[in-house]
């Protein structure tokens, strides 16, 4: 299966809401808020594409290349913070997810930054455990910065259970 990373193009940041929108069904029975909350603002996703912080994984099919995930992440500190990654669940299983995090892990070893960083669920298998068999580590919470600190707040704002969430961190050479 022919995969491409490429920058998001600004006409389809609506795809990309839908690949978020896809991706986050699978909440459902986990987290039923989240598996329905909106997906990230157009405007924000086009401040992210015109930074050169998104990110979309084409698969070619048939009938030509077709967007079969993204990742949206900005420099904070001395990483790149991902955001968000999703694939839709008609890629899932095909190391797409993987593929995204090392394009982004190329993009802070261009940038001279030392590592990637997230924050995601501690116990849903697709998150946490994922990233763990990709590499990263949990942070602890004393070793969080003043930008991965205001990031919790923001999640705390929005309603997110931080106590089920951890930040976790990635090495890159």
């Amino acid at each position: 299966m022919p995969l491409t990373i490429r920058p998001a193009r600004f006409e389809e940041l609506p795809a990309v809401q839908a690949i978020e929108r896809l991706s986050a069904r699978r909440f459902v029975g986990w987290i039923d808020a989240l598996a329905d909350d909106d997906p990230s603002p157009l405007e924000r996703l086009a401040e992210r594409s015109a930074s050169g912080g998104l990110l979309v994984a084409d698969v070619e099919t048939g009938e030509g290349p077709k967007a079969a995930g993204f990742v949206m992440f900005r420099p904070m500190e001395d990483s790149l913070y991902i955001e968000q990654i999703d694939v839709a669940p008609a890629f899932e299983r095909r190391r797409i997810g993987a593929t995204l995090i090392n394009a982004v892990a190329d993009r802070a070893v261009a940038l001279g930054l030392s590592r990637l960083t997230l924050s995601t669920f501690r116990e849903i298998p697709w998150n946490a455990p994922y990233y763990r068999r990709l590499g990263f580590v949990d942070l602890d919470d004393e070793a969080l910065g003043p930008a991965l600190a205001e990031v919790r707040r923001e999640h705390l704002a929005r309603g997110l259970d931080e106590s089920a969430r951890v930040f976790m961190i990635r090495k890159v050479p």
